[in-house]
């Protein structure tokens, strides 16, 4: 089974993010969730950003690389939104990455040294008219990351929201959520 490094949204590590963790273990998988705000969490998406500005962007990252460090080769780093970052640099960037599972979010593969890495199999998912996420870059850098990956597969659902898989969350929509953990778990369960 595969093993998972996964980074939580701007909210923090919440009850939500821990319940699609434990899903994935229920399927065999072993899932390490850091808390890259060290305790903190909070209710709105400007209020967990604020925090990220006063930590710095920086040490959001710094976070994320201790986070894999001593941690084997062989992970697959996945993310929510603000978590797509350490994941996806650690994706791209760290010799050994089984996989990348990138929620929500996705960075221009040229903010992490410029390529994909060859054999890293990458799923993004992303709702097709949410605005963060078609609107500021998102979804054409996940184009770009899918097209470079030799395994690369982007899924867009029908709706306009955000954080729309975690269940604790008014933007939760159960029909998107059941099949974003679907294909997860398939994706999971090639790789492991």
């Amino acid at each position: 089974m595969a093993e998972v490094l996964l980074f939580h949204h701007a909210l923090g590590l919440t009850a939500g993010i821990e319940e699609f963790a434990a899903t994935l273990r229920e399927a065999g998988h072993t899932v390490r969730t850091p808390d890259l705000f060290e305790g903190r969490t909070f209710g709105s998406i400007p209020e967990g950003m604020g925090y990220v500005q006063e930590i710095g962007f920086g040490e959001v990252i710094a976070r994320g690389r201790r986070a894999a460090e001593g941690l084997p080769a062989g992970l697959v780093y996945a993310g929510f939104s603000l978590g797509v970052v350490p994941a996806q640099l650690l994706a791209q960037t760290r010799p050994g990455a089984a996989g990348a599972l990138l929620c929500y979010s996705a960075v221009p593969m040229a903010e992490f040294g410029g390529e994909w890495p060859a054999g890293v199999p990458v799923q993004v998912h992303g709702m097709d008219a949410d605005p963060v996420f078609v609107d500021e870059g998102d979804l054409e850098a996940a184009r770009g990351i899918v097209a470079a990956a030799e395994d690369g597969e982007l899924f867009l659902y029908p709706g306009d929201q955000h954080y729309f898989a975690d269940r604790t969350l008014p933007s939760y929509r159960p029909e998107a959520a059941a099949l974003l953990t679907e294909r997860a778990l398939a994706f999971l369960a090639k790789i492991g």
